[in-house]
């Protein structure tokens, strides 16, 4: 028998994704998120086929070394483009902050790991999606961020046909009425930079809303990752530059596929001189 916190594959999708039980109700029919990407379903008990302990090991060993991948990528260039342009001896650096707020505790624990080591000022509020309508202005004005990111979990709903309507979605309707409060708090997209959506979201409602970059233009899975990776791209490019689309995706795992949105102004801030006293 099933129960929470088992990682299972679906048999009917030929275990191609790996998801963990999040509810079981009396019918026996089972809620699942995804292990790697930020996807929603429920199936049967009879559709879903347990993973052993060696191939979980396996999976997440493989996930974390493509996700350092990743981080070591980034490092790289971050010196590289330090390289090529002048550097004071010592200077200022006014960090970027960083609100995420996540529907899934566990990818909000990743994600807060992932922002420090790219030397990123985090806060993460793990909130279920369809309570982030209600807390959204309370936690901007609580926070101040430079970038918000509205995630968590969402996909396209069992038989769904048209995929221009929102109940067509999961959680799609509670992002973008969480992205339209935010941006009704503050409209300007260069001062309040908005990264919203999940899975196989509903990207042009969520861009209509007011986000500067959202998941999923072409309703494929997005990893549980590539919100920070946009954040970082935004973070360190330098205020007086405007990021293009492919600069902001160049490191993220779904590319054009699964993210898009607008040119931003970056947010990174440098200064001099850097002061001698310190209280």
């Amino acid at each position: 028998m099933l129960k929470v916190g088992d990682i299972v594959t679906r048999k009917s999708y030929g275990g191609d994704i790996y998801f963990k039980v999040k509810n079981i109700d009396w019918f026996g029919n089972i809620d699942i998120v995804g292990v790697d990407y930020r996807i929603e379903a429920d199936a049967p008990m009879n559709d879903l086929i347990p993973v052993d302990e060696f191939t979980i090991y396996r999976n997440r060993k493989t996930a974390m070394e493509q996700i350092d991948e990743k981080i070591n990528e980034i490092n790289k260039n971050k010196e590289t483009e330090q390289k090529k342009s002048y550097e004071p001896s010592e200077h200022m650096i006014k960090k970027t902050k960083v609100l995420h707020i996540d529907g899934d505790k566990d990818y909000l624990k990743i994600c807060l790991k992932y922002y420090e080591l790219l030397g990123l000022e985090a806060i993460g509020e793990q909130v279920k999606e369809q309570e982030q309508p209600k807390m959204i202005i309370e936690l901007i004005k609580k926070y101040t961020p430079d970038i918000v990111v509205i995630t968590g979990h969402d996909a396209l709903s069992k038989g769904a046909e048209d995929l221009n309507e929102i109940a067509s979605y999961r959680s799609s309707k509670y992002f973008v009425e969480t992205v339209k409060k935010a941006r009704e708090y503050e409209p300007d997209m260069d001062k309040l930079i908005i990264f919203a959506g999940a899975c196989q979201s509903h990207y042009e409602a969520l861009i209509e809303a007011g986000a500067n970059y959202a998941s999923a233009p072409e309703r494929v899975l997005i990893h549980a990752v590539d919100p920070v990776l946009i954040s970082e791209r935004i973070a360190n490019t330098p205020i007086d530059r405007i990021l293009k689309v492919d600069e902001a995706l160049m490191f993220t795992f779904t590319g054009k596929q699964g993210l898009g949105g607008f040119e931003t102004r970056g947010k990174g801030r440098k200064g001099s001189p850097k002061g001698k006293y310190k209280s």
